[in-house]
């Protein structure tokens, strides 16, 4: 009887450790894991994204066009640039592009709610490529343009140049007194503090 009882507990505690590791699986390209160079990614694509949105959003339409002097991009050009590059470096990874012709897209997309939904789908076009690697993709070689490098090497380029762009827009912001939202919320904890 004792060690019917023990064959039923342990056998109970098999089926809800199965059933617990069962529903805790995520179904692949879902979910990032948690560490390694996907999750990492991720982590930074979306404190970038939401410096983006806020630049994006505490710019009024009427400087989108403004430009700190000629042959240079406007704010608008900047974020439709920077969408455009989060379709276009991926696709030397392999991530397919949904974009036709993007040749005349940073002169003709200038209406602020226009940009910022383009932005937005941008972000999410990244994000799902990324979560859709797999780990033993990141080695395989890739080019973008004549340089030679891994898929890995795709998404640090496309990050660095998100970064290159985003300080471009923070001295566009600042240059039209605009504090940057992040930058104006830790101003106003410090003056709570005092």
């Amino acid at each position: 009887m004792r060690h019917e009882r023990t064959i039923i507990l342990l056998t109970l505690v098999l089926l809800s450790t199965a059933s617990l590791h069962t529903q805790s699986r995520t179904p692949p390209g879902k979910q990032a894991p948690v560490k390694g160079f996907r999750s990492e990614f991720l982590w930074l694509l979306k404190d970038t994204e939401e410096k983006f949105f806020a630049l994006a959003q505490a710019f009024p339409e009427e400087l989108y066009g403004w430009r700190p002097m000629n042959g240079v991009r406007s704010p608008s050009e900047v974020f439709v640039h920077v969408a455009v590059s989060s379709y276009t470096i991926p696709a030397a990874a392999g991530v397919k592009s949904p974009l036709g012709n993007v040749r005349d897209l940073e002169k003709t997309m200038t209406a602020k709610a226009k940009v910022i939904e383009f932005l937005k789908d941008s972000f999410a076009h990244l994000r799902k490529a990324v979560v859709a690697l797999r780990d033993q993709d990141l080695n395989k070689s890739a080019k973008v343009i004549t340089e030679e490098t891994t898929v890995r090497g795709v998404f640090f380029l496309t990050a660095t140049h998100m970064h290159e762009h985003l300080g471009q827009l923070i001295a566009y912001a600042r240059e039209n007194h605009i504090v940057p939202p992040w930058s104006a919320l830790e101003e106003n904890r410090g003056q709570k503090s005092r």
